[in-house]
C-alpha cells in the first residue's frame, strides 16, 4: 500500500524488480510490466481522490509458476473504464494508460473495488 502521490509510484516499480529476483524473466519483460505497473499506479494516485490526494492505493503482487498476476486498487471515486480508455480507442490525453495496460498484459479485468466503494485493475502476464 502505498500514499496516493506521485512520487510514491516509483515505490512499486521497485518492489517489482525485487520480485523479479524470485523469478527471473527477461529485462525487456520487466520494463513492460514496470510500465503497465506505472500506468495502473498513476491513474488511481491521479483519478481516485481528486487534488488532495488523501488516500491509499494498494497493489498486490502473486507470482505464480507460469504468470504474474498484478493487482492495483483504490477506495476512491471509481471509474467507468468505457469512459476512461478502456476500450484501447480513446487517444485523447489520458486516455492510453489502459491501452497500454491492455496492450502488454495477457489479461486486464478493471471495474469496482470488491467492496463496492473505489477501482480495482488486475493484470496477468505469462512467465513462460
Amino acid at each position: 500500500m502505498i500514499p496516493a502521490r506521485p512520487e510514491y509510484v516509483t515505490l512499486c516499480r521497485l518492489a517489482l524488480t525485487g520480485l523479479a529476483a524470485l523469478r527471473p524473466f527477461s529485462e525487456e519483460l520487466l520494463a513492460d510490466l514496470k510500465l503497465a505497473l506505472t500506468e495502473a499506479c498513476s491513474n488511481s494516485v491521479r483519478h481516485a481522490y481528486g487534488a488532495a490526494g488523501d488516500g491509499v492505493v494498494e497493489i498486490v503482487y502473486d507470482i505464480l509458476p507460469d504468470r504474474l498476476v498484478i493487482e492495483v486498487s483504490d477506495e476512491g471515486e471509481g471509474f467507468d473504464p468505457e469512459q476512461a480508455g478502456g476500450s484501447g480507442d480513446d487517444l485523447s490525453e489520458g486516455g492510453l494508460g489502459i491501452a497500454i495496460i491492455r496492450a502488454i498484459a495477457d489479461e486486464v479485468e478493471i471495474g469496482q473495488h470488491p467492496d463496492g466503494k473505489g477501482s480495482r485493475l488486475r493484470f496477468e502476464k505469462a512467465l513462460a
